[in-house]
Order: C-alpha cells, then sequence, then structure tokens
C-alpha cells in the first residue's frame, strides 16, 4: 500500500522537481532519492536509452555523448544535493560506472571502442573519501600506469563501505572457494575517508 505514494514523483515540491530536471532519468533519480528516505537498500539506475547505445559509441560519438550527459548530468548532481542536503548522502553509497572504459583514439572515423586497460568510475557518499583521484593512465588515456584497480578490488572496496567484509562471505562448493569478488581483490583503503 505504501508503494504507490513512494513511487509518485509528482508529489515532490515543484522546486525539487525542477532541480532533477526533465526526462525520465531524472525521473528515475528523483525516485531513488525516494527510495533510499524509505530504507531501500540497493537502486541500480541505467542511462535512458535516446535512440543510440547509451554510452557504448562505436560511432556517433559526439552526438550520442553530447545527448546523453544532456539526460543524467543535472539529474545526478540534483540526486548527490539532494542527498547530502537531508544528509542521507552519509549512510549512501553512489558509484557511477559503465562497462567499459573507451578507446582514446577514433574507431570508424567518429566512435570509440571498448577499453578494459585504463577508465574512469566515481564513487560519492558513505565513507568514501571526498575528492580523491585514485590511479593514473598514461598521456593517451590507453592503459593503467600507476595504482590499478581491478574490478574485484571495486567490488571488495563497494561491499566494506556497506558494512560488508568480501572474505567473510566465502563458502565452499564442489572444493573450490566462491565469493562475491570470486577469492580475490582487496579493499581500497586509500579510497576511504
Amino acid at each position: 500500500t505504501e508503494a504507490a505514494e513512494a513511487f509518485d514523483v509528482s508529489r515532490e515540491p515543484q522546486a525539487i522537481r525542477e532541480e532533477y530536471g526533465e526526462g525520465s532519468f531524472a525521473d528515475a533519480c528523483l525516485l531513488a532519492r525516494r527510495l533510499v528516505e524509505r530504507g531501500a537498500r540497493f537502486l541500480e539506475l541505467t542511462c535512458p536509452n535516446l535512440g543510440h547505445d547509451r554510452w557504448d559509441q562505436h560511432g556517433n560519438l559526439r552526438r550520442g555523448h553530447e545527448d546523453n550527459a544532456r539526460a543524467v548530468d543535472q539529474p545526478i548532481a540534483a540526486l548527490l544535493h539532494d542527498l547530502k542536503s537531508r544528509g542521507l548522502l552519509d549512510s549512501t553509497v553512489v558509484v557511477w560506472a559503465g562497462e567499459f572504459g573507451r578507446t582514446p583514439f577514433a574507431q570508424g572515423g567518429d566512435g570509440r571502442d571498448h577499453n578494459p586497460f585504463g577508465f574512469t568510475i566515481w564513487m560519492a557518499g558513505a565513507g568514501v573519501k571526498p575528492g580523491l583521484v585514485y590511479g593514473e593512465t598514461d598521456e593517451y588515456g590507453y592503459k593503467t600506469i600507476d595504482k590499478r584497480v581491478e574490478i574485484h578490488d571495486l567490488h571488495a572496496t563497494i561491499l566494506h563501505l556497506m558494512g560488508l567484509d568480501h572474505e567473510r562471505l566465502t563458502f565452499r562448493h564442489t572444493g573450490r572457494d566462491y565469493r562475491l569478488t570470486d577469492v580475490a581483490g582487496q579493499v581500497v583503503t586509500a579510497a576511504l575517508a
């Protein structure tokens, strides 16, 4: 019975709705804040499909990324501001990530290919050190040259920020150890506040 009220973003004051902006992603960010307020423990938001492959721009990169940035920048900034002003950012971990980085050189003239060797993920909120830049790529942005973080390290760090010790989540099955970080990963303590 409470779900209908929680999902009704029209109940928000006009000033809040204007801060988030218009569009499906703006509504999703506002809904995310409303659900965090009500105790939701995990939410995933996906960039809207604007008629192209979201951030996976193998062609028409400039138009695609400009469209995406217009759709997500204002709502994300509003979500972070709103969470912080309500005291919710202290207990909420926000992670912005994609599937891959992009190569620093063109693919087919107006696109960029996947780059698993160096890309950016940002985090904010509960226990994340504000303003930290961790790691570095070469001068072309192609390969990591300092403080490489593997995906298992990222997962271990996120679990730590959520109050979970990834190593304690290990279980044995058919003679092999398993866990969410695939029995790998180290918490990136330098990223912690």
